[in-house]
């Protein structure tokens, strides 16, 4: 669960009628993969904001199909026109759009999931993702946000983030999903510091037990990094001897994009 600061729900009540917007997009960012269904009361909770007033949002909500009900418990779930709206916003994205075809191909040759993914307030999103050709391939669904401490997306985007944006991810402890997630400031300092110079990198075990992940950072015109390019599978297809070759195709990919994008290295 994401907690809504109360300031994200106050700071744009200097608009008229902008308040009830703030406050019903705090309720729908409530909902997460890890709890997809609130009651009423437990909304109202977790969003600061009053039972009378969670009511009236979440019916005005429901109406419009963005929330649902379940018939047998009355708790809330996300409804089927964010759905719907999701897929528009996936496809009309210039990012997505952009990249798609060498995300295919990089999928098609490394025969690995290939994941396009952006920095979102914290976390990494998961933006679009190719499956590859083995059928026991490990994925993470679009739309999936994750920790930035624990992902080689994460990591290589946070390498070349401006250093203001790294010391805040690192003023809050840094929590562990498996043994191997690297959760000492210092010891991510400098992996960040060998990914800024190597240009690539690589975590194995960080987010799942034996999950190998590979990423490149791709680059718009100002030479900022906007995105990540990574593929990723089971630590028995993605060994040590692969690994090489894997990253190369990965950087290959990120630089396509790149060009696309305005960039050119000098």
């Amino acid at each position: 669960m994401f907690p809504v600061k109360e300031a994200d729900l106050h700071a744009t009540e200097s608009y008229p009628g902008t308040q009830a917007v703030a406050r019903a997009i705090a309720l729908l960012k409530a909902f997460s993969d890890a709890q997809p269904e609130w009651t009423l009361n437990e909304l109202a909770h977790a969003t600061g904001l009053n039972k009378t007033t969670a009511f009236r949002l979440l019916s005005a909500l429901e109406a419009e199909h963005l929330v649902m009900r379940n018939p047998l418990s009355g708790a809330y779930r996300l409804g089927m026109e964010l759905i719907a709206l999701g897929g528009v916003a996936m496809r009309s994205n210039p990012l997505r759009t952009v990249s798609r075809p060498t995300l295919v191909t990089l999928a098609e040759q490394s025969g690995e999931a290939a994941t396009l993914e952006v920095l979102l307030a914290g976390r990494v999103l998961v933006l679009d993702e190719v499956a590859g050709d083995n059928p026991m391939g490990m994925t993470q669904d679009v739309g999936s946000r994750l920790p930035v401490h624990a992902t080689a997306t994460g990591k290589v985007l946070l390498a070349f983030s401006p250093e203001e944006q790294v010391a805040k991810l690192l003023m809050a402890p840094l929590q562990p999903l498996t043994e191997q997630t690297v959760v000492d400031p210092e010891q991510l300092r400098r992996d960040l510091a060998r990914i800024r110079q190597e240009g690539i990198a690589i975590t194995v075990g960080e987010l799942e037990p034996g999950f190998v992940a590979v990423a490149a950072p791709v680059m718009d015109r100002e030479r900022q990094a906007v995105a990540a390019v990574s593929v990723g599978g089971p630590s028995l297809r993605l060994t040590a001897e692969r690994l090489p070759q894997l990253a190369a195709m990965v950087q290959m990919a990120a630089r396509q994009i790149s060009r696309q994008l305005g960039y050119w290295p000098g």
